[in-house]
């Protein structure tokens, strides 16, 4: 019964991978989802979703994505740059909790406003998470980050504060040093480069000037990571096109 068991599941996962790469080779299906992405903004499409009550600010693709990593890799520490109103990191304490470990998330940002750290703190998974405010490329913040990181620790790191070009590759260099191998540098929002140019007049960042360059010229430099193409190909509809890079050494 166990053999006709992994049997089926072989297939069914063959299948799965056959449909991701023939998703992947599709460019209409490509321009229709950046389209209906682009449509869907008009409405701030990803501030409609709660994790837990709290805005989680995220396509609900890349919620599903980001279970999958934190479930398979199961890490002990998950670091978030970017904090905003909190549903992102109550969603990786959620997961640590589901797992069962003593896991704990640390999320970093510039300014954590009062109100949403009050609601933040309210949470039952508060007990997981360790807020940090200031620069996340500060050594004042990576000193209290490795403060809480053990030898034996794996650790995950989802990048989501300055979408700038300059400051994702000022992040990528300090944090992809602290993600073990196997574990998982999610570098977000790379959906800017393929946005009309200008089209976010009141940011710094814009084509060319965004996480996904930053991605390219680290990946040309680091042989140490590389895009996770089964997870990043079947999302279609994600603010993170190949930003799921894998540490494989």
């Amino acid at each position: 019964m166990k053999n006709i068991k992994s049997s089926v599941l072989k297939k069914f996962k063959k299948t799965v991978d056959k449909n991701i790469n023939l998703m992947a080779l599709d460019k209409g299906l490509k321009a229709k989802s950046i389209d209906w992405m682009l449509h869907a903004d008009k409405y701030k499409y990803t501030y409609n979703y709660r994790w837990m009550g709290i805005p989680i600010i995220k396509f609900p693709n890349d919620i599903l994505a980001l279970q999958e990593i934190i479930w398979k890799v199961k890490p002990d520490i998950i670091i978030e740059t970017g904090i905003a109103h909190g549903g992102s990191i109550i969603f990786s304490a959620t997961m640590m909790e589901l797992i069962g470990n003593n896991g704990l998330v640390i999320g970093v940002d510039i300014d954590i406003r009062k109100h949403n750290k009050i609601e933040i703190e309210k949470s039952k998974f508060s007990k997981r998470i360790k807020m940090l405010e200031g620069s996340s490329v500060s050594k004042k913040i990576l000193k209290e980050i490795k403060k809480s990181i053990k030898p034996n620790s794996k650790v995950m790191v989802f990048l989501d504060s300055n979408h700038t070009y300059s400051h994702v590759k000022k992040e990528m260099e300090i944090y992809s040093k602290l993600v073990t191998k196997n574990s998982y540098l999610v570098v977000e929002d790379t959906f800017t480069e393929f946005f009309p140019k200008n089209y976010f007049n009141n940011r710094p960042w814009d084509v060319g000037n965004n996480p996904l360059i930053a991605i390219k010229e680290f990946l040309n430099n680091n042989k140490n990571f590389k895009i996770d193409k089964n997870l990043n190909e079947k999302l279609s509809i994600t603010e993170t096109f190949d930003g799921y890079l894998k540490k494989i050494k």
